[in-house]
C-alpha cells in the first residue's frame, strides 16, 4: 500500500475541522493538496449523461493553470469522470471512496486503475475507514460530509432529486459553504436536482470562469486558443457552433466546397479550436 498512513485532525483540511461532525481520523495514500489550493468537490450521478460528462470536462479543462483541487468520489459516472479531468489539466486531485483504501477492497473495483494514476500524478485518496473496510451502502452518506466538508465549494454536474449526489449538495449548504450547479435542459431528469438548488440560491456554472470568479483568482480572462489569427472561415465555423452541431449539418450551413470544408474542420480541430465526436462537431 503506497504511502498509507493515518492522520489526526489537526493535519486535517482547515475547513473540515470545522463541521458539525469531523472524523476522528483519516488514512491518506499519497499527497494532499498544497496549502494555497481552493478545494473543488465535483459530484453528480453514477448513470451520467453524455451532456454532463461533457460538460464536467469542459469546466474542469478550464481550470488548468489554476491553484485548484478536484475532489470527488472514485465512483462510477461524474466522480471517474471529473478525476480523470483533473489529470488531463494538471490538476491536484482527491479521491474519498466510501471503502478503505487497500487495493483488496477499494471501491468500485473498476477504478483501481483509475486510483493509482491518481497518486502517480501526485493526487490523494483518502477515507476514514479502517484500510480493509469493504464499501456498505450507510459508508456513502459518510464520506459525503468529508467531500463537502473539506471543499470550499461544490460543483453538482448532474443529479435527480432523488440521490446521493442530493445529499452532499445538502452538506455543502449545511456547512455554508459554495454550491454550484451545471444547468441542464429541462427536459432533462439528471437536471432536476440541481435546478431545484438553484431555485433556492444555487449558483449556475456554465463555464470555468464562474469558479474562477469565485475563488477570486486574478487573470481570468482567456482567449480561445488561436482565437488571436482566426481567419474568416474559422470565425465563421465558431459563430455557427453556438451549440454542437452533426457534421453534416454543418457542411450545409457553411457553404463551402466539401473539400474546403472538411480540410477547414481538420485544421481547426489541430489547432483546438473544436472538437467532433461521433459525427457532431463542438466548440472546445
Amino acid at each position: 500500500m503506497q504511502d498509507m498512513r493515518a492522520i489526526d485532525i489537526h493535519e486535517f483540511p482547515p475547513l473540515l475541522r470545522e463541521i458539525p461532525d469531523p472524523p476522528r481520523s483519516l488514512y491518506m495514500r499519497g499527497a494532499p493538496p498544497p496549502e494555497n489550493h481552493k478545494l473543488l468537490a465535483v459530484v453528480g450521478s453514477r448513470r451520467m449523461s453524455r451532456y454532463g460528462k461533457e460538460a464536467c470536462e469542459y469546466i474542469i479543462r478550464g481550470l488548468a493553470g489554476y491553484p485548484v483541487s478536484i475532489v470527488s468520489g472514485l465512483a462510477l459516472g461524474v466522480d471517474g469522470t471529473a478525476h480523470r479531468a483533473a489529470l488531463s489539466a494538471g490538476l491536484h486531485t482527491v479521491a474519498i471512496p466510501g471503502s478503505g483504501l487497500d487495493d483488496s477492497v477499494l471501491y468500485p473495483a473498476s477504478h483501481r486503475s483509475l486510483a493509482r494514476d491518481i497518486l502517480k500524478a501526485g493526487g490523494a485518496l483518502v477515507s476514514e475507514e479502517e484500510p480493509t473496510f469493504r464499501a456498505r451502502p450507510e459508508s456513502f452518506p459518510k464520506r459525503n460530509r468529508i467531500m463537502a466538508g473539506m471543499a470550499h465549494a461544490t460543483l453538482v454536474i448532474e443529479a435527480t432529486e432523488q440521490s446521493g449526489t442530493m445529499i452532499t449538495a445538502r452538506l455543502a449548504v449545511d456547512y455554508n459553504r459554495d454550491l454550484l450547479c451545471v444547468p441542464h435542459p429541462v427536459f432533462s431528469e439528471g437536471g432536476a436536482g440541481g435546478h431545484l438548488f438553484m431555485k433556492l440560491g444555487a449558483a449556475p456554472v456554465r463555464s470555468a470562469d464562474d469558479i474562477i470568479d469565485l475563488f477570486g483568482f486574478e487573470g481570468h480572462s482567456k482567449e480561445a486558443p488561436g482565437s488571436e489569427i482566426l481567419t474568416s472561415e474559422e470565425q465563421a465555423v465558431l459563430n455557427l457552433l453556438s451549440e454542437p452541431m452533426e457534421r453534416d449539418e454543418l457542411v450545409r450551413a457553411l457553404k463551402f466546397p466539401i473539400n474546403r470544408t472538411n480540410a477547414l474542420l481538420l485544421e481547426m480541430e489541430l489547432k483546438e479550436l473544436i472538437e467532433e465526436t461521433f459525427g457532431e462537431v463542438r466548440r472546445r
